[in-house]
C-alpha cells in the first residue's frame, strides 16, 4: 500500500514553528517505528495571500482534496487586518473546510492531571476531565443565505445572517457523535436553543430519529446552548460527547478549552466523509491562533499542534496504539515538570522553548520503544 499522505499548512504566526516540531515527530516515526508518510508542504492565510494575492490558491485547494489529511499550524494576523474581508486569511480555512465537506469538527477537551491547577476552575471540578465536542462544521448561520449588510431605506444599514439547516447536514453530524460515543462512555448530549429557534427544534427532532433508529444503545440527552454553556463551568464532567451546531459548537469549544487551561493544550479534526480509499477527508489543527506578540520568540507551546498529529494517527490511518504512545509521552513530559511559557505557575520557574518541549517529547517516545 502508498504511504499514509500529509499535506502541512503551517500558516501564519507561530504556525511554523509549532509545526517544525510536528515535522520532527512525523520523522521519528519513519526512523523508530517505520511508519513513512509522504509529506508535502503549502501555504494557507495571510502568507498565501503575501504570494498569491489570495488566502488559499486554487493548486493548493486542489492538493488538500487528493491527500489521506491536511495539518493545519495557525492562520491570520493584525498585518491583515485591513484587507478586504473576501480575501483574509481566516477565509482561507474557511474554503477548505467548506470545499473538502468536513462536517464533524471533533474539539477533545481533556486536562492532563500535572496541569489540572492551571484552569481557572477548582482541580476537583476539571481533574481527569475528559470530553469530545462535536461541532457542526460547514452549514449554519456562518454559511446560510441570505447574509450580508444592507441599506434598510431609512437612512441605515442591517446587517443579515441566516440560520439554516438541512436533515442531511444535522443527521450526518449526529451520527459522528453517536460513533465517537460508542468508543468512549456510551453518552450524547445535544445542544440547540429550541425554545426560541425553529432551526433547533428541526435540529432535536433529527438527533433524536438518528438515535431512534440507529443508535437506541446509546444515552442521549437535549440541552438548551445557554444552559450548556453554565453546566461546563459548573460540572464539566457529567458530559462524555456534545454535539451542536456551527455557532453554538464554536462559543461552547472555547469555554470547553480554558477548563484544561492553556489553549496551547488543545487539538481538533474536522473530518468529511470517506474516500476511495475509506479514509474520511480529513484537517488537524490546534485550537490556538496565530498568536504574532510571541512568534519567533521560541515561546510558543507546540502540544497543541502535535496531538493534532496524534488525532491523525487515531482517526485518519486507524494508528490508535500510536496515537496514544505520542499522548502518554506528552503526559509523561508534562509530569516531569517540562514547561513553556503559557503553563508556567505561580511558583515561579524557567520555561522551556519550543523547540525544548519537542526534544523532551522525543525523547519520551523514545523510552516507550
Amino acid at each position: 500500500m502508498a504511504n499514509p499522505s500529509l499535506l502541512i499548512l503551517a500558516g501564519d504566526g507561530i504556525g511554523p514553528e509549532v509545526m517544525a516540531e510536528v515535522k520532527r515527530i512525523i520523522a521519528w516515526y519513519g526512523a523508530k517505528r517505520g511508519l513513512t508518510f509522504d509529506v508535502s508542504e503549502d501555504l494557507v492565510g495571510g502568507c498565501a495571500y503575501d504570494a498569491h494575492g489570495t488566502p488559499l490558491h486554487d493548486d493548493t485547494m486542489a492538493k488538500a482534496q487528493l491527500v489521506d489529511a491536511v495539518l493545519l499550524g495557525a492562520v491570520g494576523g493584525p498585518k491583515y487586518d485591513g484587507l478586504d474581508f473576501s480575501v483574509k486569511p481566516e477565509r482561507g480555512l474557511l474554503r477548505l473546510r467548506k470545499e473538502m465537506d468536513l462536517f464533524a469538527n471533533l474539539r477533545p477537551a481533556q486536562c492532563f492531571d500535572a496541569l489540572a491547577d492551571f484552569s481557572s476552575l477548582k482541580r476537583e471540578i476539571v481533574a481527569g476531565l475528559d470530553i469530545m465536542i462535536v461541532r457542526e462544521l460547514t452549514s449554519g448561520v456562518y454559511f446560510g443565505e441570505p447574509r450580508g449588510i444592507f441599506d434598510d431605506n431609512e437612512g441605515g444599514r442591517v446587517g443579515i445572517n441566516t440560520q439554516r439547516y438541512t436533515t442531511n447536514e444535522i443527521r450526518r453530524v449526529a451520527r459522528s457523535a453517536f460513533e465517537l460515543a460508542r468508543k468512549r462512555n456510551n453518552r450524547v448530549c445535544s445542544m440547540e436553543k429550541a425554545n426560541v429557534m425553529e432551526s433547533g427544534i428541526l435540529w432535536r427532532e433529527e438527533v433524536t430519529w438518528v438515535h431512534v433508529n440507529e443508535y437506541p444503545d446509546v444515552q442521549l440527552s437535549h440541552m438548551y446552548a445557554d444552559n450548556g454553556a453554565m453546566q461546563l463551568v459548573r460540572n464539566p464532567k457529567q458530559f462524555d460527547v456534545i454535539v451542536t451546531d456551527n455557532l453554538f459548537g464554536d462559543l461552547l469549544s472555547d469555554a470547553a478549552a480554558m477548563l484544561t487551561g492553556s489553549l496551547g493544550m488543545l487539538p481538533s479534526a474536522s473530518l468529511g466523509v470517506p474516500m476511495a480509499n475509506g479514509r474520511p477527508k480529513a484537517m488537524y489543527e490546534p485550537v490556538h491562533g496565530s498568536a504574532p506578540d510571541i512568534t519567533g520568540k521560541g515561546l510558543a507551546n507546540p502540544i497543541a499542534c502535535i496531538l493534532s498529529f496524534a488525532m491523525a494517527l487515531r482517526y485518519s490511518f486507524d494508528m490508535g496504539d500510536e496515537a496514544t504512545r505520542v499522548e502518554t509521552a506528552i503526559e509523561t513530559v508534562l509530569a516531569n515538570g517540562a514547561r513553556t511559557a503559557d503553563l508556567m505557575g505561580p511558583d515561579g520557574g524557567t520555561p522551556i522553548s519550543t523547540t525544548g518541549m519537542g526534544d523532551a517529547i522525543l525523547a519520551a517516545l523514545d523510552a516507550s520503544l
